[in-house]
């Protein structure tokens, strides 16, 4: 007869291995047609809502690794808090408009805009957009993100257009909007204004030069004994390309200014600056003169252009530092932003910009000699003809961070232009009251967006395309005024909701206004449209108007964004904004945010660097789980790496995840919870003990799951199944789960406290282990209030009876005595003083303390150790005896059990071979047996 151990595990029940790739699309399919996520919903329905409002990807190109991380985030969030009792209706969305799609399309086609209708190019773009989001939501989907996918919000959709253009018209109405010239980022490739939020810094090459200006007129503060013709202000510039668009020079009223005579030429300068300019020049002999003069002396001193005749006068401004350069700052207006500024102060002066640069980036006849050549080919030129007329006092190249274009990926320029603003003073205040009523997470995000809102210049919120939506906005082709009110935002508003944006386009001036509309400064009936339409971060910044105030669904505003760190000056930023502007209020009470993804070393992921990871090919090779556990395993405040390794390794801890379920449902192939559930108070104190951890569990992974500390989740989880459980309680109830007669008390009690381990346990990785969590489900005993998903059970509730202080105490020291025990002998095993450890007799010496408490484990020491025989002795131990590592006044000796093995239990027992009836197994096995 074969005694051999056999657990009671069908084969077929729950496989061994996971083959994620191809099982997890069955689940899907599962939740589809048994239509899981709705069925939640009305499950809640009536609950407290928590609605986490989905930040827009742009629907353009494949999803990267970025995009998991952020999606499964939310899912985790919203699968928990479902768990909990809340209503958590996830509409996802995608930002549709904008620049990156018209590029797409145009690179795409090979089509030239200019010569295409607006009409054309906006279909196009339409398609484009709309066909990118069907890729991208199947890829959302199969990363197991359960939501409203029949039905996501777009920023094309007329409804969501429509509260769009009534966001800008109440921040008109309340003055936040103007029309104005400023310095703005201006890509010229792909001609349009852009926002701070879509530049990126690269590093780049740049001149480094010091020009000289002739002096005019410097007052009464000319050098001594100076030619005339030999006396310059020494300015410093890395863009050469501007000089040609020079109109002043800026200096500091608080800085020390004064003459430095190199050779027979007086150069001026700040004072802190010489010893720095004349190293850069690689000049070794010069004299600075003794006089000293503060900046403020300096306003007004008049200097030459160095190639037209155009006059340069100095202006204070406390933008001039002494970083670098000469403390003397080359001034072009139409190209610097601080240059703009400080001109303006002087507007008395009329320095004012010329329009030197056209949209395409080329200069326009405002600069003779060079109309029509593109900005960034002048630089060398410009270089050379300063050379040539000895205005070039030295020159260099530098590396540095250069902003760029965030879509075509080039250098961009500043460029003054007239383009529409939003006046963020007039409503600086509130947003930042409104920042300190929102929880930040981590908390270092309020500093953050504080400082990016309290330091922020006005928002410039037109782009000079035509895929996107309007600014709607009328002049008066009399008088020239612009015009929007209630009465042309509402007539506007009714004709989008039937046609969308596309309307601007399609129609005429007078069909857009109201019937006999006139203009309210004049009483003009002719007018003509804006060609500008609205920043893409304005699009998306409205949709908590166009998606949570649309739907009552959904509620505003809402618990919670969470994106990554970029969107505080992103989508975190212009939500707040418009908001604010709009309403007084933020519109989230929450943001969370995450680090970006990075590989192994921690270096940026880059496809020229070939370090990439993308989620479709994990997912392929290891499963959605396995890169949610990914999510769920990295503390996501800073970046989180990524690596062939680090999925290994993910992989591994997967499997044991695995495997402590698949023996968590195989040893309760016999077992009816209705029948067979053993009380609390008849469990053996081994099975009380692992409830009571099982109870910690629940509580740290709860407090993880609601601070969304999901990495101490992922370690609370780990640790119990391959420490708690693996490696300790399952190893130990082994013996009576295989041993004992099917309905044992001390059986059931195990499979009592399995049931609770395991019904508890998949509940709580649900949100993490999605697809797992739901095949353990499927396979788990059938109840008559089971649910039909995973996904739709409630979260665990407390059982405060499993704590037990004095319990968990008595078996943390135990434990600590065990981890010495059973390091002793795996020494014992790997000497080969024994094979398996039920081959093993231990004896353990001690005295006072430490053998009154062993000596209380003493009738279950040899259970607990998984060995045949356990001995406590009190007294001096042999010289063989190995000291325990943590309690060294324990004393171990191994050796090899002296009595035969039972071949049913693998014990060896002094009592194999009493009963005649089973000759070869113990007293205990034999009993069985019989009773059976």
């Amino acid at each position: 007869m074969d005694y051999g151990k056999t657990l009671h595990l069908p084969e077929t029940a729950f496989p061994m291995r996971g083959n994620l790739p191809k099982r997890e699309p069955e689940f899907l399919k599962f939740w589809q047609e048994q239509d899981v996520y709705h069925k939640r919903l009305k499950k809640r329905a009536g609950g407290p809502k928590f609605i986490l409002h989905d930040g827009p990807p742009y629907a353009n190109g494949k999803l990267h690794i970025g995009h998991a991380l952020n999606k499964v985030l939310k899912d985790i969030v919203l699968k928990y808090k479902t768990q909990q009792g809340f209503y958590t209706k996830y509409v996802p969305g995608w930002d549709t408009h904008g620049l990156p799609i018209e590029h797409a399309v145009i690179k795409n086609t090979g089509l030239n805009r200019h010569e295409m209708t607006p009409l054309e190019l906006r279909k196009k773009c339409r398609d484009y957009a709309l066909e990118q989001v069907e890729i991208q939501k199947n890829d959302f989907i199969r990363f197991g993100v359960l939501g409203e996918w029949e039905h996501p919000y777009l920023t094309l959709q007329h409804h969501i257009e429509v509260e769009q253009i009534g966001v800008f018209g109440k921040m008109a109405k309340n003055g936040h909007i103007y029309k104005g010239k400023k310095t703005v980022y201006w890509c010229p490739h792909c001609e349009t204004a852009l926002a701070e939020a879509e530049i990126e810094y690269k590093e780049d090459k740049s001149f480094s030069i010091f020009v000289k200006f002739k002096a005019v007129d410097v007052n009464c503060h000319m050098p001594k004994d100076a030619d005339p013709d030999k006396v310059f202000a020494l300015i410093w510039t890395t863009t050469p390309w501007t000089i040609p668009c020079n109109l002043a020079i800026s200096a500091n009223a608080d800085f020390t200014y004064v003459w430095v005579k190199v050779a027979e030429e007086y150069l001026l300068m700040a004072q802190e600056r010489v010893d720095e300019v004349m190293k850069a020049a690689d000049i070794d002999t010069y004299e600075i003169l003794p006089e000293r003069m503060q900046g403020k002396q300096l306003e007004g001193f008049i200097f030459q252009h160095p190639f037209y005749e155009r006059k340069a006068p100095i202006l204070l401004g406390d933008h001039v530092t002494l970083d670098a350069g000469t403390g003397l700052v080359h001034t072009a207006p139409d190209h610097g932003q601080d240059d703009f500024e400080v001109c303006m102060k002087y507007s008395a002066w009329d320095i004012k910009p010329l329009g030197t640069v056209d949209e395409t980036g080329r200069y326009t006849d405002k600069v003779p000699g060079y109309e029509g050549v593109f900005v960034f080919d002048n630089n060398v030129p410009v270089i050379k003809k300063l050379a040539a007329i000895d205005a070039l006092f030295a020159k260099s190249t530098f590396r540095h961070q250069y902003p760029h274009c965030w879509r075509c990926k080039e250098p961009i320029i500043y460029r003054a232009t007239e383009q529409w603003f939003s006046s963020v003073d007039g409503y600086r205040q509130e947003a930042l009251q409104a920042i300190d009523q929102v929880q930040w997470i981590p908390s270092w995000g309020h500093d953050r967006i504080y400082n990016m809102i309290h330091d922020r210049g006005d928002w410039c919120i037109s782009r000079q395309r035509v895929w996107g939506v309007p600014i709607p906005i009328f002049y008066c082709k009399h008088c020239g005024e612009y015009i929007i009110n209630d009465e042309t935002v509402a007539h506007l508003q009714k004709i989008f909701a039937e046609e969308g944006s596309d309307a601007w386009w399609a129609h005429s001036e007078a069909e857009l206004l109201p019937e006999g509309f006139t203009c309210p400064a004049c009483g003009s009936h002719e007018f003509r449209k804006e060609s500008d339409i609205m920043d893409v971060w304005f699009d998306s910044g409205c949709t908590h108007q166009g998606v949570l105030k649309h739907d009552p669904d959904l509620s505003y505003p809402c618990d919670l964004y969470l994106e990554g760190s970029d969107q505080h000056r992103g989508w975190f930023n212009s939500s707040l904004l418009t908001s604010v502007a709009t309403n007084g209020y933020a519109p989230y009470k929450a943001v969370l945010t995450h680090g970006f993804t990075v590989d192994g070393e921690g270096r940026k992921m880059s496809k020229s660097v070939g370090n990439t990871v993308a989620p479709q090919e994990v997912i392929e090779k290891y499963g959605a789980d396995v890169m949610r556990l990914w999510v769920s395993s990295a503390d996501y405040q800073g970046d989180i790496r990524l690596s062939p390794k680090i999925l290994k390794q993910l992989s591994d801890v997967y499997r044991k995840i695995r495997n402590t379920f698949r023996y968590l449902l195989g040893s309760l192939a016999d077992f009816d919870p209705a029948k067979d559930s053993v009380p609390y108070e008849a469990l053996t104190e081994l099975d009380k003990w692992a409830l009571s951890r099982l109870e910690q569990v629940r509580e740290s992974v709860t407090e993880s799951y609601e601070t969304y500390q999901f990495h101490v989740m992922y370690h609370t989880i780990h640790n119990f199944c391959t420490v708690d459980l693996s490696a300790m309680y399952l190893d130990v109830i082994k013996d009576r789960l295989y041993t004992e007669r099917q309905d044992a008390p001390v059986r059931r009690s195990a499979q009592t406290t399995i049931y609770r381990i395991l019904t508890t346990l998949v509940k709580i990785v649900a949100p993490v282990l999605s697809f797992t969590a739901e095949e353990v489900w499927q396979h788990m005993p059938e109840t008559v209030d089971k649910e039909e998903s995973v996904h739709l059970t409630d979260w665990p509730t407390a059982h405060p009876e499993y704590r037990n202080a004095d319990l968990e105490a008595r078996w943390q020291e135990f434990l600590s005595y065990r981890s010495d025990l059973m390091r002793v002998l795996e020494g014992a095993r790997q000497a080969k003083t024994i094979g398996h450890a039920l081959d093993a007799a231990v004896t353990v010496y001690a005295e006072g303390e430490t053998y009154d408490f062993l000596a209380t484990w003493k009738d279950r020491l040899a259970t607990l150790l998984i060995v045949s025989e356990a001995t406590v002795v009190k007294g001096t131990a042999p010289e063989n005896a190995v000291p325990g590592e943590e309690h060294e006044d324990m004393k171990i000796v191994v050796t090899a059990s002296t009595h035969v093995k039972c071949e049913r239990c693998w014990i060896h027992s002094e009592s194999v071979g009493k009963d005649e009836r089973h000759p070869t197994l113990c007293a205990r096995c034999a009993a069985v047996l019989t009773q059976e």
